[in-house]
Parts: C-alpha cells; sequence; structure tokens
C-alpha cells in the first residue's frame, strides 16, 4: 500500500501542486476457537459481514468507546433512544421521555415485552443495573461513560409503573441524545459472566462463537421482538480496503463496510451485481495536535503548519476523491453550526507558510532540508492507522511539510496503538475520524479542546473557549446554541488545534445476495433488522 500510495499520490497531486483521507450464549462469551469464517456461499440463511476490527473486538461498552460501538454494531446492545438520519433521538427501548422544567429531572417510560437474548424481562430495575454498572465500571476503561450520563445521577427504577428517573447533577437539554449513545445501550447486567465477549443484550443477534483477530459466529436471537431475518452472521474482520473488496467480489462476504479505495467504489457503483449505500457526511478527519508537550506547542509552527497543506489538492487526488469533503473547521460543512460564516486565516500558501516560519527564526540553519526550533530539527512523529484513508492522509501531509521543511516520521499501527497514544500524549500528530454529533449535537465532541475535560487529548486550553463552551452548556435555545457553536470553530481555527483531512461520508456495500442494507448517518447501527436476504 505505501509503495502505490506514493506513486497515486505524485500523479494526483502534481498537477495541483505545480500550478500552486450477547448475548444469549447463557453468559459465556465462548472464546470456543472457532475462526468465525465464512465458507464463501450464501444460503439466504446466513449473512457474511466484512468490517474493520476495533478494540480487539471487544463488546463490553465498560470497556473503551469503540467496544461500545462494536456491541450495537454488531447487532447484540440497544439503547433506550436511537437516532434517525436527521441525529434526532427516537425512542428505542424506550416508549417516551419527559422532563422538568430545569431540565435536570428526566423520566423514561420503557417499552413493555422487551426481552433480553437469554429470555429474561427488560425490567426498569435492569436497566438501572446497566446504568450502574456503567457508573463502576466505566472508570476503568476509557468509554467515559459520565460524559452521558454523569456518575452522581440519582437513579430510581419503577418496574410496576416500568419508569425510570434520571435526577442529573446540572441540565442536560440532550439526555435523550446521551441515552441514544452506544455507551447507554442495556445490558443484563446479573446474567452475564462473560463481558468482554458475551454480554446479554436485547439485540436481534447473539455471539455464538468469538476467534481473537478473527471474528464472531452469530445467531438470531429467538426472544427479540420482532422477525429476525438471518438464522446466522458471520463478523469476519478485514483491517484492509482492498481485503474487504475482494472478499466481496470472490463472494467470500455479502456485505462490507467503508471501503475506502475510490477506484473500488467507482467499480461497485457500475457493477449491476452490487449496491452502494452512502450517509451523509458528519464524521470529521482530523490530526490532534499535541499543544501539552512537544514542538507543537509553538502556536507559530501549528500556523505555518495548516498554512503549507492544500486540503482541496488532497481530498480531490485519485486516493480520496468522493469519500471526504475538504473543510478547515473541526465540525462538519453539512451542520448547521456557521461553517459558511467562518473565516480561515490559513489557507492554503507555501511561500507564506515559509515566511512565517522564517520571521519566527524556525529555520534550516545547517542545510539539511529540516528547519531548527530550539535548536533541534523538527520531526513531528505522525501516530495513524489504517482505517478511512487515515495513513494516505497523513502520507499527503507528510509529503507537503517536506516542502517548507517540517520532518515528519510516520507512526502507523492499529486503531488501538493509535488510541493509547492519543490518551498518553505519545504523539505530534494523531490522525483520527470522529463522529462530530455522537449524541445528537456536538457538545461532547467538541469538549476536546475544552481545558477541563477528561477528554482534552491535545492539552489545549483557551480562556475564551472555554467560557463561551460553558454558556452553551447553560443555554437550551437551538439557535442561541448553534451560534455559541460557530464561535468556538472560530476560535479553534484561529488557534490552529488540529490538521482537518476532511469530512467523511460512511458507505456500504453489497451484493446481491442482500436485498437491502443501510449505512446510518450515525453509524452506530450495522447489523440490523433492516439488512434483510434478497429472497
Amino acid at each position: 500500500m505505501r509503495k502505490s500510495f506514493k506513486k497515486l499520490l505524485a500523479i494526483g497531486l502534481a498537477a495541483v501542486m505545480g500550478a500552486a483521507m450477547l448475548t444469549g450464549c447463557g453468559g459465556s462469551g465462548g472464546q470456543e476457537g472457532s475462526t468465525g469464517a465464512a465458507s464463501g456461499s450464501s444460503d439466504g440463511k446466513t449473512l457474511n459481514f466484512g468490517c474493520q476490527m476495533y478494540s480487539d473486538g471487544v463488546v463490553d461498552p465498560a470497556y473503551d468507546t469503540n467496544a461500545a460501538w462494536n456491541c450495537m454494531r454488531y447487532g447484540i446492545g440497544e439503547a433506550l433512544f436511537k437516532f434517525n438520519d436527521e441525529m434526532v433521538a427516537e425512542p428505542w427501548l424506550a416508549e417516551s421521555a419527559e422532563h422538568s422544567d430545569d431540565y435536570k429531572t428526566w423520566t423514561v417510560k420503557i417499552k413493555d415485552g422487551i426481552k433480553f437474548s437469554n429470555g429474561a424481562d427488560m425490567t426498569a430495575t435492569k436497566v438501572k443495573e446497566s446504568f450502574d454498572r456503567m457508573k463502576t465500571e466505566g472508570p476503568n476503561g476509557t468509554s467515559a461513560p459520565d460524559k452521558f450520563v454523569p456518575y452522581e445521577t440519582e437513579i430510581t427504577a419503577d418496574d410496576e409503573a416500568g419508569t425510570l428517573v434520571f435526577v442529573l447533577p446540572k441540565a442536560d437539554f440532550n439526555f435523550t441524545g446521551n441515552l441514544a449513545h452506544p455507551v447507554s445501550e442495556i445490558i443484563n447486567v446479573a446474567d452475564t459472566e462473560d463481558f468482554t465477549n458475551g454480554v446479554i443484550g436485547t439485540g436481534p443477534y447473539v455471539i455464538s462463537k468469538f476467534t481473537d483477530q478473527t471474528g464472531y459466529s452469530m445467531v438470531k436471537n429467538e426472544n427479540y421482538r420482532e422477525d429476525v431475518p438471518y438464522d446466522k452472521v458471520e463478523i469476519m474482520f478485514m483491517g484492509d480496503a482492498s481485503a474487504k473488496t475482494m472478499a466481496l467480489q470472490s463472494g467470500q462476504i455479502d456485505l462490507a463496510e467503508n471501503i475506502t479505495n475510490v477506484a473500488d467504489i467507482e467499480n461497485f457503483k457500475n457493477d449491476e451485481n452490487f449496491t452502494v449505500d452512502i450517509a451523509a457526511g458528519v464524521r470529521c478527519g482530523f490530526s490532534w495536535m499535541n499543544m501539552k508537550k512537544g514542538p507543537l506547542t509553538n502556536a507559530t509552527l501549528r500556523k505555518a503548519i495548516l498554512m503549507g497543506i492544500d486540503y482541496d489538492a488532497i481530498c480531490k487526488s485519485n486516493l480520496i476523491n468522493g469519500l471526504y469533503t475538504a473543510g478547515f473547521s473541526v465540525l462538519p460543512s453539512t451542520l448547521s453550526y456557521g461553517y459558511d460564516k467562518l473565516n480561515n486565516p490559513y489557507a492554503y500558501d507555501v511561500e507564506g507558510a515559509k515566511k512565517m516560519l522564517d520571521d519566527a527564526g524556525i529555520v534550516d540553519s545547517d542545510g539539511d532540508g529540516i528547519r531548527e526550533l530550539d535548536g533541534e530539527n523538527i520531526n513531528l512523529k505522525y501516530v495513524s492507522y489504517e482505517n478511512r484513508s487515515l495513513n494516505d492522509f497523513s502520507d499527503a501531509h507528510t509529503q507537503y511539510l517536506k516542502e517548507i521543511g517540517i520532518g515528519v516520521t510516520a507512526d502507523y499501527g492499529s486503531s488501538d496503538d493509535q488510541w493509547s497514544k492519543l490518551t498518553t500524549f505519545e504523539y505530534d500528530f494523531n490522525n483520527n475520524n470522529w463522529s462530530t454529533v455522537a449524541n445528537g449535537d456536538p457538545t461532547e465532541y467538541m469538549a476536546n479542546w475544552y481545558s477541563k475535560s477528561e477528554g482534552n487529548y491535545c492539552g489545549y486550553a483557551n480562556e475564551e473557549y472555554d467560557k463561551v463552551y460553558e454558556e452553551m452548556l447553560k443555554t437550551p435555545e437551538t439557535e442561541k446554541r448553534a451560534e455559541l457553536f460557530q464561535q468556538m470553530q472560530q476560535i479553534l481555527v484561529d488557534d490552529a488545534v488540529a490538521v482537518i483531512d476532511g469530512y467523511y461520508n460512511s458507505s456500504m456495500i453489497y451484493s446481491k445476495n442482500v436485498g437491502y442494507a443501510h449505512i446510518h448517518t450515525a453509524d452506530y447501527y450495522w447489523i440490523s433488522t433492516e439488512i434483510t436476504p434478497a429472497n
């Protein structure tokens, strides 16, 4: 991939640069040694699904954010609420929700007749036990469930009425959105024995076997409240987009998520044997810049870096075209938070970037092609991983930065490597792809740059930003909140806090063995009952 990338990038960018990216197995979990591999043929009763592996396949919502997503994406866990494609939270396991005038007390009515996959009834008490576990186990992982349901929240369950009362420590205008996030999915705590790979949820499918680094074999949940279209689902981990493409073409899998090779996507679009479904882009690909320690604590260096990269050219290159839309803010231009009113002071300007560095005394004094800062060559550690074209973006950024005398060393590994190095500040750049409205609005996402947030993994601190963020937390009116989000974006743009890859469009591609599949705007919902066999 690396050699191929360099050749294609040179072709795609040369012209532009010249001119100017459980279950119901009884809670046993069962690492039983099955490969989880598909047979290569579809009988209409088995769905073979190829996907990226996150968090080593762990499905425990308390483990980390990716593990919570796994649990919901694989059709194991569900939440009280669910996002529609306009990112509005609608009842799922809940029937309704009401709030007090001060938005601190929320009363949620759960649906009658919901069962966990082991046949146990989903009662208000069991729902409370699920949230209580996140209070005790959440601090041991990195899923940070308190961002959605604070640990100080008092929860009262009434089984007879089928209600839960949440008394929050502070007002939350988007609490149903927080109850829709995967870390808030409901599991049967009392009956689950293996929380790593065997949680008991309410979803349509149940894990029967798990093989480390390979995938899951799943069967239909016989206690599900609706008809379940497949008897079995084989989930196969395929981190490389080319592997997904070849598996689809050969018939090894019927369905794949997020193939990122542009040429492959176009081929599938033009092949009547396949269907390509693309969701609106609310994800942002961006590289954190470490402002806690290292060279990027220097604001002038960060600003020159942003000015030295042609994001439009990268997104229009033959490697990225169609997968991302270029942009300069941490919130995508598709969202209604004032992107068109923002000013970008660091538009692509190679000579301007060089002059900015020269004027700041960040120069190449020994003629080796690399500028020095504080007497040492600038050599930035770029952490990235092979998913959603992140490595391709990182390679492209490296090529552009070389042109202005900035040295970069690649540190590419798995998504788990990326996350561990992010949380321990072992990086200069750290490339990733985040859903910007994971709980229905950008509040939780924008906390990434709030100095008082535990999720501030870049060490950024700005009193003005904190003040606007805190005002937003006290503001219920939608239009006023949008204005405050716009102000926060401009502050982050001005302070050059991140290298923006662009805004990603998620996709699913499926063969004629599948009658229907859909990738949602909130891509928490991969395996569901809406995916049906062709017959």
